[in-house]
């Protein structure tokens, strides 16, 4: 299908942001607003958002990207994923003011741009959103990543081959991998549900979010990924995230090969074959 991009710009927070909407030429009524994730601006790793927006424009879907505030070509100064929702409802209302046809927005993120999404969500309720696409969530903290490195990281050094000929031989500082495997053992240990801090804070608003969101929710995970690792860990384990992965309204694609950006153009088509397939699901 045909379609035309436009480039724009637009206000959130007194500076200018730096938006671009690719317009099908018979578009669909649900529109995708794609959040990129930091520090990157609206093109993406590998080109990634372009070509996804582009795809989904060429299949009728309209989208969106654009830069936050204080990042590519937006004015202001950079702010951190959990403080950017002035910036979301400010593209929202551009997208459809500029795109009509966009009654119903999706909004897909990766890494910490989907842990803004159900940020934005949770602390606006916004009727507009109608669906999230969440691409390897970010939920680290310290005590997390310690956990995923036992279960992952040294759980399989411990069957590779590699790792025992560098032992029998010497080459490799048995004392240094020990004091490592005991300082995130004690990390993990840490990780108790009545801990306070910040982290805790944004995994939890971001499991309310989900928990009370009223749309469709599309989860893509990669499979040689330790964020998404350290995702799927973390709310299998954690109270606030019971249940909430297995909802009539969530909706799961894993890809194994894949790495953290689905770097590969074949892992790219993946992510947008998915993508579009819920999203035709979503028209019904």
């Amino acid at each position: 299908m045909n379609f035309t991009e436009e480039a724009f710009v637009f206000s959130a927070g007194g500076e200018e942001l730096l938006g671009i909407i690719a317009k099908p030429e018979i578009p669909q009524d649900c529109g995708v607003l794609i959040i990129v994730g930091g520090p990157q601006y609206r093109v993406g790793s590998h080109r990634q958002f372009l070509l996804l927006s582009r795809r989904l424009a060429s299949e009728g879907y309209p989208s969106m990207r654009f830069d936050f505030r204080g990042m590519g070509d937006s004015g202001g100064a950079m702010r951190d994923f959990d403080n950017v929702a002035d910036d979301i409802e400010a593209a929202t209302a551009v997208f459809q003011q500029t795109c009509s046809s966009a009654r119903r927005v999706v909004l897909w993120g990766l890494c910490d741009a989907a842990s803004a999404a159900l940020l934005y969500v949770q602390a606006t309720g916004d009727f507009r959103i109608a669906g999230l696409v969440l691409l390897n969530p970010w939920v680290r903290s310290e005590a997390s990543l310690a956990q995923t490195h036992i279960k992952h990281y040294y759980g399989q050094r411990l069957l590779q081959r590699e790792f025992w000929v560098k032992l029998l031989s010497g080459k490799m500082r048995l004392l240094e991998s020990a004091r490592g495997l005991i300082r995130d053992a004690l990390k993990a240990r840490k990780s108790g549900v009545g801990a306070k801090s910040e982290f805790r804070s944004f995994q939890d608003r971001m499991a309310d979010g989900l928990r009370h969101f009223q749309g469709k929710v599309l989860l893509i995970s990669s499979g040689q990924d330790y964020t998404a690792k350290e995702f799927l860990e973390y709310a299998g384990a954690n109270a606030a995230w019971a249940g909430l992965l297995s909802t009539d309204g969530m909706s799961r694609v894993d890809i194994p090969d894949a790495d953290h950006t689905f770097s590969s153009q074949a892992q790219r088509s993946s992510v947008e074959n998915a993508t579009l397939d819920w999203l035709k699901r979503l028209e019904i």
